[in-house]
């Protein structure tokens, strides 16, 4: 017992410290490549201090491109399909996890099924439907097919069945709540944190996509970051000086998220759902 009661020793706080580093070393090395000239990138030992070019940095690559624009973009996306992703996911997960109809189980498996089929194989599908909607080129193009996915339904699933007690739903059927009610006044307060965490998962993945915004979006009229950043890395010369002050100030918007919904974040995942900690 007393062995079990221990804290860490010197061995696991330094294998944390030097996970963390590794971590933390790419996007500092990005920073310190932005607050630089072009000629950072081919010296023989790498810059590891910041350099006085920053704002001439940042001021180049508003204005060679339309970043405020895939800033804007970006955001609503983003802010859209991570609420959209956290109501829907809600829903269905309350409902898979507690309400009682039959195929359930069923319906949940063909849920999971589509999240075993690779997104690539629906690019052209998808293409030809947003074509014949005439979204081409507009960001509803981008929010639609991502509204909600089968992950954040089997997170919100597995966070219901583990917070959520049967007998306490159907205390407040007896007392007369309506469905939309219990799952408002007794689902959600217990799913809140694991809620959040779906919440930041959703508005990452929406933030860093690349491919799908490609394919349907304008790169010249309605870019969204990570398109931007590939017209900064395109033609014959590279300026990675640019393209890494474009990649600095687009994660600025997730750290800043993941900053403000930290606790949560932590909380939500070390209390339980489907990857929580015990």
């Amino acid at each position: 017992m007393a062995r079990a009661r221990r804290g860490a020793g010197p061995v696991v706080y330094a294998l944390l410290v030097a996970v963390t580093v590794a971590s933390v070393f790419p996007l500092y090395w990005s920073f310190v490549v932005s607050s630089r000239d072009s000629s950072a990138i081919g010296e023989k030992t790498p810059p590891l201090v910041p350099g006085g070019h920053l704002f001439e940095n940042v001021k180049a690559v508003f204005d060679k491109s339309d970043f405020w624009l895939a800033l804007g973009n970006s955001l609503i996306v983003s802010t859209t399909v991570m609420v959209s992703t956290v109501v829907l996911a809600s829903f269905a997960g309350f409902a898979f996890a507690r309400l009682r109809f039959p195929g359930r189980n069923s319906l949940f498996l063909v849920v999971l099924g589509t999240a075993m089929v690779p997104s690539q194989l629906g690019v052209i599908p998808l293409y030809l439907v947003v074509s014949d909607f005439g979204w081409y080129g507009r960001l509803e193009a981008v929010i639609v097919p991502a509204l909600v996915n089968a992950f954040a339904v089997f997170w919100m699933r597995q966070a219901c069945e583990e917070a959520v007690p049967l007998e306490l739903v159907d205390a407040a059927r007896v007392d007369g709540c309506s469905m939309l009610r219990t799952f408002w006044h007794v689902a959600v307060p217990a799913i809140r944190s694991q809620a959040v965490v779906l919440a930041m998962l959703s508005f990452m993945t929406a933030w860093n996509d690349f491919f799908w915004p490609l394919i349907v979006l304008d790169p010249n009229e309605s870019p969204t970051v990570q398109v931007a950043l590939s017209k900064l890395a395109s033609g014959y010369y590279t300026d990675y000086s640019l393209m890494l002050t474009g990649a600095t100030i687009g994660v600025v918007p997730v750290i800043a998220l993941f900053l403000v919904l930290a606790r949560r974040v932590v909380g939500g995942i070390m209390r339980g759902g489907p990857l929580g900690l015990r």
